[in-house]
């Protein structure tokens, strides 16, 4: 096993009940940090609770929707008084429109303020909440959750994709701005994941099909994957979860303002 250097520190991961973002506590947490664990869910208390127990670090919880600008910031400020400081930030909190976008005439405008609000301006909020704390103690990490989608366009929900490439254009505007203070922005993209976002892109698919064209979730991703994934695989929670924590660790401590795929070559620069 390879020492991160990350025992001691403190890190707060939204989205976090669940997929991505329980997998990336639990990781945090492997390598002895404390985890601060938000979601919407009230299962999060739940997930501390084991996470605390299995690793011997301390977690907490806290029901927390990132969408609401004052709850982020009262519950932050509850968060840096507890534990004193925290080193790093994690956003895997993200939504889909939960409609099949493509054409992207088939949505509303409404179908658009959800995936704002969490994917887009939850990242904002978190960033002002935690950013001034980083600044003065000169040092700090911030990892988003984007995904492969804000690349390439996709049309399958286009409310979730421009979210995911507003993402990592204000991941670099903040790498730019807090790099003279040591502390580093990036952005992890993963592709095709088994999780609950995952499954429901694939139920907005199948609204509308003729019976002759429906595939089931397994038929449907395996299909996908064949077709855009070169080596041919799911990536797993913990496949993203290993990258967030080497790009918040000393490990990478050149790293800033750079958007990393975890997607089995599906998008290739």
């Amino acid at each position: 096993m390879v020492d991160l250097g990350l025992s001691g520190q403190t890190a707060l991961i939204t989205g976090s009940a669940a997929g991505i973002g329980l997998a990336v506590a639990q990781e945090f947490a492997r390598e002895g940090c404390d985890v601060v664990l938000w979601d919407q869910s009230p299962k999060v208390k739940d997930m501390a609770s084991q996470i605390a127990l299995q690793y011997g670090v301390t977690a907490h919880g806290d029901c927390v929707d990132v969408a609401s600008e004052d709850l982020v910031s009262q519950t932050a400020l509850s968060i840096i008084q507890r534990f004193g400081s925290l080193r790093h930030v994690v956003h895997c909190a993200a939504v889909g429109s939960g409609t099949h976008g493509y054409p992207f005439t088939n949505l509303t405008p409404s179908d658009w303020t959800r995936p704002v609000q969490v994917n887009l301006m939850g990242m904002v909020h978190l960033s002002h909440a935690f950013a001034p704390g980083f600044v003065a103690a000169k040092k700090g990490s911030f990892v988003f959750v984007g995904s492969v989608a804000g690349q390439i366009g996709s049309q399958t929900d286009p409310p979730y994709s421009a979210t995911k490439a507003a993402n990592i254009n204000f991941a670099q505007c903040m790498a730019k701005d807090l790099a003279p203070h040591q502390v580093r922005v990036n952005v992890v993209c993963p592709g095709m994941v088994k999780t609950d976002l995952n499954r429901s892109v694939w139920e907005s698919w199948l609204h509308g099909r003729d019976e002759s064209e429906r595939l089931d979730y397994d038929q449907w991703s395996e299909q996908k994957i064949s077709q855009v994934v070169p080596l041919g695989r799911w990536q797993s929670s913990s496949d993203i979860a290993n990258m967030v924590l080497f790009l918040a660790s000393d490990r990478a401590s050149q790293v800033t303002g750079q958007t990393i795929n975890v997607d089995g070559g599906y998008v290739m620069r």
